[in-house]
């Protein structure tokens, strides 16, 4: 409403400016035109009564034409700023009375929240976990439109600037358990200093966009400085050297030998076009299947009469040598290309990670951006067939996309697919949202880092979570669950239920891997549940 404010000042001096201009005129002009001494009061009068319409009095008719002509330019420039005072001042009133109302505060009780400071779709995420351990939240947005989308969305907002100290206390932060800062790398670095003033016992955690900036966020006092961009890139990495390597290397270790992994099955493969129930997994190499994507779609578990097709990613758990010998199962046969060389396309923060990961294990490797710096090997548009031409895509086993557009990689995994279709495809989103129009286009493996923010951000500020993998596509966390005790897991039926499935028990410092139908969870066991993010949260609001 400022701007209304002074709108109405700005409107209000000029309307008087007129008036008086008017005034002046006409009491000369009945003066020496009409021949009439009066006052100025009494023209000022005459004048208001023509611009508010209410008559002339005593003083029409007027004998002379121009006296006339100024009464006529009076009306017209009193209808005229009626008509401009309607869009430029009433119209904004109006609205402004009629949109919603923000709330600039929390009520004076609102203790033990989060305060989230982000306009980034990541914060979804991040409240979804919050949402299911029952931890209240408080976004702060200095945007009034985006605080009034969120408001109306039903999230608990307030309109404030978070790297000022009266919006911080606005969101009550001396009484919250932590705040989260995730705008982009300069802001969250005020924030995390105005954090300070306002709470010396408030845990902050920062989000980092860039990794080099973490030290001077820890200088500024963050507690916990997350930066999920080189853990993407780690884990795109370790997806590629997997598919070139004997051992898998991104594998979640669970205890001892008990290992989870996400298995992609390629072109080619042997498990390819046949059911579930047909491919022999569990008969042939001891593997349990858990879960699979098919076409961007989690099942858990999976229906025996499923038919498994290229780009259907099997959520596995076994030994390690076990899992490797199914990976040899899925991995495509005929794809033996230029010995196993990885085209990157896009050479940002995510790509630059990839390759030096690559380095380090020996895998040949080209980079291709539309950018020409050191480390890029082709510049161009990789979503131009020339370009991906020039990059030698048909020699390439896989193509690793670290495109920081969503739009731009669906079309480059079109572009690719139709290029090279038995060329391996491992893609980042940014948002979650991507990933099954990922999957629909030709991708056979996407990671989302929306979802793996949320997820590094949600394992810091709860105390009762542990998650195990940030960077897979499953949720893999170890937490308590006092609403089963006392049941078995077929009683519990956590699968049906959730969609989850717990894989191991840690009970009195040791861990049982082999659950039966009947094992039974004691008060004080720690559970290891594997799901997708919605599934995991879904397990909280049903087992705490």
């Amino acid at each position: 409403m400022n701007k209304w404010y002074r709108r109405t000042i700005y409107s209000f001096a000029v309307l008087v400016v007129i008036i008086f201009a008017y005034a002046v005129v006409y009491h000369y002009g009945m003066l020496y035109l009409e021949g009439e001494s009066k006052t100025f009061l009494q023209s000022l009068e005459v004048v208001v009564q023509t611009f508010t319409t209410t008559g002339f009095g005593e003083d029409a008719p007027w004998s002379s034409d121009l006296m006339n002509v100024l009464v006529i330019t009076m009306d017209l420039t009193g209808v005229a700023l009626i008509f401009l005072a309607l869009p430029v001042l009433i119209f904004p009133l109006f609205e402004e009375a009629l949109s919603t109302t923000v709330p600039t505060s929390v009520e004076d009780d609102l203790a033990d929240h989060v305060v989230v400071c982000a306009d980034t779709p990541r914060a979804e995420v991040l409240i979804d976990e919050l949402d299911s351990w029952d931890v209240e939240y408080v976004l702060v947005e200095p945007d009034r439109e985006a605080a009034t989308e969120r408001y109306e969305s039903g999230y608990r907002v307030v309109h404030d600037d978070p790297t000022t100290v009266s919006g911080l206390e606005s969101a009550n932060l001396a009484d919250a358990r932590a705040i989260v800062a995730d705008v982009d790398d300069d802001v969250d670095a005020s924030i995390v200093l105005t954090a300070q003033e306002v709470s010396e016992d408030v845990q902050i955690v920062s989000v980092v966009e860039d990794p080099d900036q973490r030290r001077y966020h820890e200088l500024a006092g963050a507690d916990a400085v997350l930066s999920p961009r080189p853990l993407l890139g780690e884990s795109l990495a370790a997806k590629v050297t997997t598919g070139v390597r004997a051992e898998f290397e991104d594998a979640v270790a669970i205890d001892g030998d008990l290992q989870i992994a996400e298995l992609p099955v390629g072109a080619g493969s042997p498990l390819e076009g046949r059911t579930i129930a047909e491919s022999g997994i569990r008969e042939a190499t001891g593997v349990n299947v858990i879960g699979a994507w098919f076409c961007g779609e989690f099942e858990s578990p999976p229906s025996p009469e499923t038919t498994i097709d290229r780009g259907t990613v099997l959520l596995v758990t076994g030994r390690p040598d076990q899992l490797a010998d199914l990976r040899e199962q899925a991995s495509a046969s005929i794809r033996q290309f230029d010995g196993g060389r990885v085209l990157i396309a896009g050479y940002g923060q995510v790509g630059q990670r990839v390759a030096e990961m690559l380095d380090e294990q020996g895998v040949p490797h080209t980079t291709v951006d539309a950018v020409d710096r050191d480390g890029v090997d082709v510049v161009g548009d990789v979503t131009d067939p020339e370009t991906l031409e020039a990059a030698r895509i048909h020699d390439a086993r896989t193509v690793l996309l670290a495109i920081p557009d969503d739009t731009a990689s669906e079309f480059a995994t079109l572009v690719v697919r139709d290029l090279s279709p038995e060329t391996e495809i491992v893609a980042r989103v940014e948002q979650a949202e991507s990933v099954q129009k990922m999957y629909r286009a030709g991708a056979d493996y996407v990671l989302a880092l929306e979802t793996i923010t949320g997820r590094m951000i949600a394992s810091t500020v709860l105390e009762d979570e542990d998650v195990i993998a940030f960077d897979t596509q499953i949720e893999v966390v170890r937490t308590t669950a006092p609403g089963m005790t006392g049941q078995t897991l077929q009683e519990a039926d956590v699968r049906s239920r959730t969609g989850c499935t717990v894989v191991a028990v840690e009970r009195d410092g040791a861990v049982h891997t082999d659950l039966g139908s009947e094992f039974r969870i004691e008060s004080g066991d720690e559970l290891v549940v594997v799901g997708t993010d919605e599934g995991t949260n879904r397990f909280t609001e049903q087992y705490r």
